[in-house]
């Protein structure tokens, strides 16, 4: 064996020690770089290296000087090589790109029958099913799971090298909803009405949950301002109203709420209602829910939680099988309203959390002094701010607003004046529009005739098709509310069997709701202007 001063002697090195690769760099070290009779011996007893191929290995290692240049390649077809007839290939290349990556995401097996039937067509031997395979799998993931529409796979294979990271408490909140995954009944039979919709929002540097809106309604606009107004202020009074002695310390403005591109997020009341009061709305890129991790991760923990209810209907059909969530529903709205709030203040916030190392009550409680609690001082204005709105001419009879009157004495100073008023709604509760005078503040105005029931713009304009679709092109206020109550005579009479039926009836505004501003209850709707004549103003 050839030793120098920079290798091993025999008796310190062999061939169970070291590659192949390594093992004839030494040799050549010891020879100057060339293939003496030593060498030769040596690669061929050690490890049974032929002459011709090991002057193929070295001629290779003087251009490159890697050690891996002297690895001996392996019989057969090299990494990289291709030994399918071209065509074949093309053909492959074709139909994975023109048949497999589509948004239908046609099986394998499809794909395999495709190839097939090109290939006999063009008189070419089908590929085997592994090369095809091996075809696909070279395939980048992301790229493939985004032309198939496989949004998991996409999430799974999209790099998320860094973490949002927030300087202190309600610099940004995040906010969105979820179907969840529970069936509630309704307060008069126990009946099952369906899944209710959470609103929900996080303080991501806390992972305190700001606040929530649990509602039967679709999202919309007015369910994220109930979240806001729940989020924003001290929930001392709500909690203690449903006889929740836990603390819930997260009160404040943010300034910035991150939310997905839904059309509620992208309304324009939404927008102006945050441009208002210092907001910065923060939409992230369509069909990425990673970068609104904080929240989404929060409402799977929410979601997990309610599996363990009775009437759940989990997360998937497969996982439920044959539980009949309806047959066990037993929670209300209001029910189920209470036990989330009982899980978030008293599992959520006190529990470790993965991300922080400590539960996010301690989190916030230590830095409770870092946040900014100058909040607006008129809590009605601010949640007003959120609703839907437009703009009306003020008659002498009042503000229309679908066929419905609104007066309020407060307007007869601008009757005459001929100018078109700001007015704001809120589609859950048509009994009552709220009027930007001239001099800014808002005045609330309600039926002119105040013998009419409140009710919801989805019932008005159900009304008004019905009505419709019979004949009736010019509808009056009082034919339309007459509708009205017979709509709601059919659907308490089908109420004991119908859940579509029993689920209208529990949709229906309330003097309750009116008090409560929805069903976000025991908010301080404090007034911040009084008239002369007692009427209620909100700036």
């Amino acid at each position: 064996m050839i030793s120098s001063p920079e290798a091993p002697d025999d008796g310190d090195r062999h061939a169970d020690d070291v590659s192949p690769e390594e093992f004839l760099r030494y040799l050549l070290r010891g020879s100057d770089g060339k293939v003496t009779a030593e060498v030769v011996a040596a690669a061929r007893e050690e490890y049974g290296i032929p002459r011709s191929t090991l002057f193929r290995l070295v001629a290779r290692f003087r251009k490159t000087q890697r050690t891996s240049s002297l690895k001996p390649r392996k019989r057969g077809t090299q990494e990289g090589m291709v030994r399918l007839d071209p065509r074949t290939e093309r053909i492959i290349a074709e139909q994975v790109e023109g048949f497999w990556l589509k948004k239908e995401k046609p099986s394998f097996a499809a794909l395999m029958r495709r190839i097939g039937e090109v290939c006999l067509t063009e008189g070419l031997s089908p590929p085997h099913r592994s090369t095809v395979q091996r075809r696909v799998s070279e395939l980048i993931p992301i790229a493939a799971a985004r032309k198939r529409g496989e949004r998991e796979i996409e999430a799974a294979s999209t790099p998320s090298p860094g973490q949002l990271s927030v300087a202190k408490p309600n610099a940004l909140w995040q906010i969105d909803h979820t179907i969840v995954d529970v069936v509630v009944v309704d307060e008069q039979y126990r009946q099952p009405i369906g899944r209710p919709v959470l609103t929900i929002a996080i303080d991501v540097c806390t992972r305190m949950v700001a606040g929530f809106h649990l509602s039967l309604a679709a999202p919309s606009r007015t369910s994220v301002g109930l979240c806001l107004l729940h989020a924003v202020y001290d929930k001392a009074a709500w909690l203690d109203e449903r006889g929740i002695d836990i603390p819930w310390p997260v009160a404040g403005l943010p300034a910035v709420l991150h939310c997905d591109n839904g059309a509620e997020f992208r309304s324009r009341a939404l927008a102006g209602a945050c441009k208002e009061y210092g907001i910065k709305l923060l939409f992230r890129p369509p069909a990425t829910p990673r970068f609104g991790g904080h929240v989404e991760r929060l409402i799977g923990t929410m979601m997990g939680a309610v599996h363990l209810l009775p009437g759940t209907t989990f997360s998937n059909v497969k996982i439920r099988g044959d539980y009949d969530s309806e047959g066990r529903a037993t929670f209300t709205l209001r029910e189920l309203e209470k036990w989330i709030a009982l899980e978030i203040v008293g599992k959520y916030h006190q529990r470790i959390h993965a991300s922080l190392l400590r539960p996010p009550l301690a989190v916030w409680r230590e830095r409770q002094g870092e946040v900014d609690f100058d909040l607006p001082p008129d809590r009605m204005a601010f949640w007003t701010s959120f609703l839907p709105g437009d703009r009306r001419r003020l008659l002498k009879d009042g503000i229309h607003l679908e066929k419905i009157r609104y007066w309020s004495d407060a307007l007869s100073r601008d009757v005459g004046r001929g100018a078109e008023l700001e007015i704001k709604y809120d589609p859950r509760d048509l009994s009552r529009i709220f009027v930007r005078q001239s001099d800014g503040r808002f005045v609330e105005a309600r039926y002119r005739n105040l013998a009419y029931p409140p009710v919801s713009w989805w019932e008005w304009k159900h009304a008004k098709k019905r009505l419709r679709d019979q004949g009736r092109r010019e509808l009056q206020e009082d034919v339309i509310f007459a509708a009205i109550a017979k709509q709601r005579q059919i659907e308490d009479i089908a109420a004991s069997s119908s859940a579509k039926a029993r689920r209208s009836a529990a949709r229906r505004p309330t003097k309750q709701d009116q008090k409560e501003s929805g069903h976000v209850t025991a908010i301080d709707l404090a007034k911040s202007v009084h008239s002369d004549d007692d009427t209620e103003f909100w700036d």
